[in-house]
């Protein structure tokens, strides 16, 4: 481009008026609490401040304009928020949608029912409100006859029914929607993903954590590779979970795929030691005295495909996977990095996501993930609760997931 052009171009982009320039999005907020480091600090603050990306602090095109939150502990920063960049907290979900109004007034909603005062259930569940959060904004869809992209955080319920009714609804009222964690988007180490397609015989994943919260975490970092397989996702047969003893006793017996095992934790960047001892494998004596109370959640797909999800706490604290694909010698696996605290960038990662689904009305990755993954979650524990396999013909949830990667790579 000549300097002449360049000169022309630019005095056309600063004389344009405010009504040539696209409209910004207006978004708001629906969440259980807003204090450090809540997902509502994780995330919302994306959009009021922006995000670093590829090497530049990427700052998106949407104002949060609105806000509803349910619960104000000491440490709230909900309101000191509000005041600084200039969005208003309402006292009901439907008010913030209509930003006070009588019509719908935004143009996406960002729901994070995460973290907060609530109660747990017989199976350990904590009872997140996430479901009843959506139905109040559906209702709101429904009565103003429009409806807006929504992103919800994590597992859409502890609750398999509401979870897929929630997904139902988002069908009928013909809204994009999306879901999950970081933990699909985040870096990896190795930067890579599941050939797609691939004739996928075992997977293996090998993580830390509770039971649910983070139970959620690695049966996703699971499911985002597996359904990447030849068939595509054709859902859960079923399921069985072991705790303690048990879960050394099934490694014993062959349960998993001892080269599987050994590609996620040699992928580990966390592995734990024993004593003063440095960059050994542990033996299957010293896993036992590092970690103590190991669970593991054997899932058996539709297809056939086998997988094995595991939490030893003491002995990791990554998130790792590996899979044996059909006529390769060596096992496909790689870490699922989550940069450290402050900048906690997965984060940033995940609402890029967000966003992208907010601009152009179309989720980057199908929220069918996070239904099944939502799904298992919740057999598995029952499965813990009563010491049985179970069957759960109720996860016959399939879909495709597209060729192109997800995960930040750049």
């Amino acid at each position: 481009m000549t300097r002449a052009a360049f000169l022309l171009l630019t005095s056309l982009l600063f004389s344009a008026s405010a009504a040539d320039l696209p409209a910004r999005k207006r978004m708001a907020v629906i969440t259980t609490v807003w204090w450090k480091p809540s997902h509502a600090w994780h995330m919302a603050e994306r959009f009021l401040w922006g995000y670093p990306e590829q090497g530049r602090w990427h700052k998106p095109p949407l104002d949060v304009v609105s806000a509803y939150v349910a619960q104000y502990p000491k440490n709230d920063l909900s309101r000191g928020r509000a005041k600084e960049a200039g969005f208003t907290i309402y006292p009901t979900i439907a008010e913030t949608l209509r930003c006070g109004g009588d019509k719908l007034a935004v143009d996406a909603v960002l729901l994070i029912g995460e973290h907060g005062e609530y109660p747990k259930n017989e199976l350990g569940q904590k009872l997140y409100p996430r479901y009843e959060f959506f139905q109040e904004i559906v209702e709101v869809f429904r009565e103003d006859g429009r409806s807006v992209p929504v992103f919800n955080d994590k597992h859409l319920s502890w609750k398999w029914e509401w979870a897929k009714e929630m997904v139902d609804q988002s069908r009928e009222l013909n809204f994009p929607f999306l879901a999950g964690s970081s933990l699909p988007v985040t870096w990896r180490m190795p930067a890579v993903d599941l050939p797609h397609g691939a004739v996928t015989e075992e997977i293996v994943c090998v993580a830390y954590g509770g039971k649910e919260i983070y139970g959620f975490h690695a049966l996703e970092t699971l499911q985002c590779i597996a359904e990447r397989r030849q068939s595509g996702e054709t859902g859960v047969r079923s399921v069985e979970a072991l705790q303690g003893d048990d879960v050394w006793h099934a490694m014993e017996n062959g349960a998993w795929d001892p080269k599987l095992f050994e590609a996620c934790l040699s992928r580990s960047q966390t592995l734990k030691q024993v004593g003063d001892f440095s960059h050994r494998y542990p033996t299957p004596k010293q896993m036992r005295q590092l970690c103590q109370n190991p669970i593991l959640y054997r899932l058996e797909y539709r297809d056939g495909l086998n997988a094995s999800m595991l939490l030893l706490n003491g002995l990791v604290g990554d998130f790792t996977i590996a899979a044996r694909i059909k006529g390769q010698t060596e096992p496909f696996s790689t870490l699922f990095y989550l940069p450290p605290v402050p900048n906690v960038t997965y984060s940033a990662a995940l609402m890029s996501n967000a966003e992208k689904m907010f601009l152009i009305g179309k989720a980057p990755y199908p929220v069918e993930r996070t239904l099944l993954t939502s799904g298992m979650l919740e057999s598995c524990l029952k499965s813990l609760a009563t010491g049985r396999q179970l069957r759960t013909p109720h996860l016959d949830v399939r879909y495709t997931t597209p060729r192109e990667s997800t995960f930040v790579r750049r």
